[in-house]
């Protein structure tokens, strides 16, 4: 239970440490609650180390629990393995290790100086930091292909404007606002002249807008080309601190990022209707896919099927 409050933490501050991942931590002592805390902004403590301040001398002896492996290094903060260590917690439950090779073996630090320490890999842990562990894992950001299509699999329908409700819209401009890149394709940008940029929602701020393919661009768009190859460009993302990427374009940028391996994350709103025309949502792919961790839900009068080609 103690490991759920944790993450209930992290995920009510979601963002809040941007660009750091959000840590939830948690102390217990006797069977209750001494201490919990959160990372804090930018360059502030991490949860671990707020945990322990608010838990003070009743940290000896206690358990600590903690979203993600404590880091051992020195960056902006010292090590939180060492204070976890200083503190006199006796025993961690980790909810999941860090892919960061700079801060992980907090873990290994912890044992050496005696902790019982156990690993829980949750997913909920790692999919609450999956962009930051991408881009720190992969040196490219999270890529999400988020596409609107009917049940017969088309991405128009003849005579309509929108594919689906004003619901999953709404939705798209809360993905977009949580993402650091929006992107589509030049097909799209000749087609439909996208703004890309999240509207109607709080917006902490707005993410950048890329087209992807071979220019020019129409004046006056505000959208960033990147012509080089796929994987090359999301390096230089990732270098420039782009750490998600949210795939708005056509099927054939999507089929493009699928079969260079580049799609983490499948985001599919499915309106209760039949085309009957028009293009698919994907083009020919060349071998199989397998997915994980499906799921689906209802979103207005759409439903939202969210799935995984990797896991974070």
């Amino acid at each position: 239970m103690s490991l759920e409050r944790a993450l209930g933490l992290a995920n009510d501050a979601a963002g809040a440490a941007y660009p750091n991942p959000t840590v939830g931590a948690v102390v217990v002592a006797a069977g209750a609650v001494v201490g919990e805390g959160v990372t804090e902004a930018y360059g502030g403590r991490h949860g671990e180390i707020v945990a322990l301040a608010a838990a003070a001398g009743r940290a000896r002896g206690a358990t600590l629990y903690v979203t993600m492996e404590p880091c051992a290094h020195h960056g902006r903060t010292p090590p939180c393995a060492d204070a976890i260590v200083a503190a006199g917690i006796s025993r961690v439950v980790v909810g999941c290790l860090d892919p960061n090779p700079e801060a992980a073996g907090g873990v290994e630090r912890l044992r050496q100086a005696g902790l019982e320490v156990e690993i829980e890999d949750s997913f909920e842990a790692r999919h609450q930091n999956e962009a930051w562990r991408t881009w720190k894992a992969l040196a490219r950001p999270l890529v999400t292909y988020k596409v609107a299509m009917t049940l017969d699999g088309r991405v128009t329908v003849p005579g309509a404007r929108w594919v689906t409700g004003e619901a999953s819209r709404r939705l798209v401009h809360e993905l977009r606002a949580a993402s650091d890149a929006v992107a589509v394709g030049m097909g799209t940008v000749r087609a439909d002249a996208p703004r890309l940029d999240a509207r109607d929602v709080p917006v902490v701020r707005q993410p950048r807008r890329l087209a992807f393919g071979s220019g020019p661009l129409p004046a006056g768009s505000g959208l960033e080309l990147r012509q080089a190859p796929l994987l090359d460009e999301l390096a230089a993302l990732a270098a420039e601190g782009v750490q998600s990427l949210l795939l708005e374009g056509g099927p054939t940028l999507a089929t493009a990022f699928l079969e260079a391996g580049l799609v983490d994350k499948l985001l599919l709103f499915v309106a209760p209707t039949l085309s009957g025309d028009g293009p698919r949502f994907l083009g020919e792919i060349s071998a199989s896919m397998q997915l994980s961790r499906l799921s689906a839900r209802p979103v207005g009068g759409d439903v939202l099927l969210e799935a995984y080609l990797r896991e974070p």
